[in-house]
């Protein structure tokens, strides 16, 4: 399988999804557009992974390359690709598919509960009903037209969509590792300003629910590889 990825900043890469990708039967290539807004032929790609990112989808004005990533992974959709998108990834996957992106009532930072919803999917057949997973995000999306539900928490509602079986979107941060996580508060560290769905910084690193949400990440990305 033919994967590409996404990367926005130097701090939000795939994290535990990289032990996926580097399967020797996948060939991994990679746009990271703080070095090179380079996109490939979308031919050549099985499946596109779009990763998280401190900006907004609206955001054209400051980062240019955001009008032809969504070009790209509107592509990516309408040519039957199997596309996941993490967090910002999701919330362009959402506006691609003409949901509206706005901001959240309240921003989630840290580790909270979601309840998925395994009947409105067979990817997440036998997830449990609720995970406790980490947020990052101010932002949050309306569900797209066509699109089933499958998550939601006490601060967002709409925390994750599947659409048309191939394509993925997800608020939330079920690839995170202890690594991952201590590089994203590093540069993050200015939004942990605590409020109800804002968690310290002692209370986010004290937390330890990575290897239940990596196996459910893993489980997510082989059945979505194994969709014709």
């Amino acid at each position: 399988m033919n994967i590409h990825y996404l990367k926005h900043v130097p701090f939000e890469g795939l994290g535990f999804m990289d032990n996926w990708v580097r399967n020797p039967e996948h060939k991994v290539t990679a746009t990271k557009f703080y070095e090179d807004h380079k996109l490939p032929f979308i031919d050549i790609c099985d499946m596109l992974i779009v990763m998280g990112g401190p900006m907004s989808v609206g955001d054209d004005h400051i980062y240019p390359w955001l009008k032809e990533e969504k070009k790209f992974i509107e592509k990516a959709i309408v040519k039957g690709k199997k596309v996941v998108g993490i967090c910002l990834g999701a919330q362009l996957i959402a506006e691609v598919l003409g949901a509206k992106v706005y901001p959240n009532k309240e921003k989630e930072i840290g580790w909270f509960p979601v309840k998925f919803m395994p009947e409105n999917s067979t990817l997440l057949k036998d997830f449990p009903q609720t995970q406790t997973v980490l947020h990052w995000h101010g932002d949050t999306f309306e569900l797209p037209q066509h699109s089933r539900h499958i998550a939601k928490s006490d601060a967002c509602r709409n925390q994750g969509f599947t659409y048309k079986d191939h394509v993925i979107g997800l608020q939330f941060h079920m690839e995170m590792t202890p690594d991952s996580l201590n590089v994203m508060i590093e540069n993050c560290r200015d939004e942990l300003k605590q409020s109800t769905y804002v968690q310290s910084e002692d209370q986010i690193r004290s937390a330890n629910y990575f290897e239940d949400n990596n196996k459910l990440i893993d489980q997510l990305l082989h059945r979505l590889a194994a969709r014709n």
